[in-house]
């Protein structure tokens, strides 16, 4: 099962444009990895160099996409239901919040950067509402909910660590493995917090549900107020999630040529004074301003930053860099950092992990042994017994 990224915030902060314009993806990208797509889920991609530059090479991906050299790597997103205070007691939607939140791998919360949106989502003088109050409410929130569920059955829990041979993590991530939570996590966060309940319950939200900040809106004049206190304080990557959808829209139709993720464009076809108005606003006041809208910017810093994915590339001839049919550079695996050779044929398939036998690394033809850690956009042959 893949990581999954879910896409949080208030009403009106900008979030279902942000999951709009990331998800606009090119239908066979979609197509590959994900054969049923819930209408609140949909498929975003992160953008990397690809290694067929590196070899001078065309290459034929099977999973993914490649683009002039642009690796476009399909990657499950959840738009998340609204959040309102009081989610963690189920006001507004927080049931269903909270039920889309135990999903989810890591989180990009939009937070309207221009302060023109009170603390539940309603409209108000730009400038006046402090995102910073926003981070911190949905910081609550889910730390509420944790210390809820764990303080639940926390006697019972305790119990059964003191009585049980398995150890506390074991016992613990079968009590929250709903939650999507690992035994690493869980060691993590009790070596940093104790078993205090409600250290430990924020120390395991950190952990599990990490999450970025999308300063949207950055292109609005009043958010110059806000953004450097977003970006010191919480890392925010401003973003224009309106700009992002305009521009990916334009290029679906044929109007332009832009790569998600780039500061500039180009026509690509004759346009109207309106289109051309719109397109040259945005070059002028977000692009150039800001250097790209950061919508891509958000999705990269949260599979490769934050869930730490690197990309692996398993090819069966090291040479030609193919597969059995011929095709150049065809797959590409996103594994954590750590992930070994044996790991990867098992990823591939249960049967190739069962009869691994030793890698090649495709670029300096050494042979790998088993508990071998990848590296980022290594090419791997995996050699099997027959």
């Amino acid at each position: 099962m893949g990581k999954l990224v879910g896409v949080v915030g208030k009403p009106n902060s900008g979030k279902s444009t942000f999951f709009s314009a990331a998800t606009l993806a090119h239908a066979e990208i979609a197509a590959y990895p994900f054969t049923t797509i819930k209408p609140n889920r949909g498929v975003g991609y992160v953008k990397v160099k690809c290694a067929c530059k590196e070899f001078n090479k065309t290459c034929n991906p099977q999973n993914s996409v490649c683009e002039n050299g642009t690796r476009l790597i399909p990657i499950e997103m959840l738009d998340v239901a609204g959040l309102v205070p009081g989610a963690h007691m189920g006001k507004g939607m927080g049931n269903q919040f909270l039920d889309d939140l135990r999903q989810a791998d890591a989180l990009i919360h939009i937070v309207d950067a221009s302060g023109s949106t009170d603390s539940e989502g309603k409209q108000c003088e730009p400038g006046t509402h402090n995102p910073i109050a926003d981070v911190k409410f949905l910081e609550e929130e889910l730390d509420l909910w944790f210390i809820n569920l764990l303080k639940k059955d926390w006697q019972k829990i305790s119990k059964e660590v003191e009585q049980s041979s398995k150890n506390p993590e074991k016992v613990l991530a079968e009590k929250l493995s709903g939650l999507g939570i690992t035994e690493k996590q869980i060691a993590k966060s009790m070596k940093e917090s104790g078993l205090a309940v409600e250290d430990f319950a924020r120390a395991l939200r950190k952990n599990s549900k990490p999450i970025i900040i999308c300063a949207n809106k950055s292109d609005l004049k009043e958010s110059e107020k806000f953004l450097d206190e977003l970006k010191i304080s919480h890392n925010a990557i401003p973003t224009s999630a309106d700009s992002e959808l305009a521009l990916r829209r334009a290029a679906e139709k044929g109007l332009i040529e832009y790569v998600p993720g780039t500061n500039d464009f180009k026509i690509a076809r004759e346009l109207s004074d309106s289109q051309k108005k719109a397109l040259e606003f945005i070059r002028e006041n977000i692009l150039k301003k800001l250097g790209n809208t950061g919508v891509q910017q958000c999705i990269n810093k949260a599979v490769f930053k934050i869930l730490n994915l690197i990309v692996v590339y398993p090819v069966e001839d090291e040479n030609k860099l193919t597969d059995k049919h011929g095709n150049v550079l065809p797959h590409t695996f996103l594994v954590i950092r750590g992930t070994t050779a044996r790991e990867l044929a098992y990823k591939v398939h249960t049967q190739i992990g069962e009869k691994f036998i030793a890698a090649v690394d495709a670029r300096t033809k050494k042979r790998l042994a088993a508990d071998y850690e990848l590296k980022d956009r290594d090419i791997i042959k995996i050699m099997i017994s027959h």
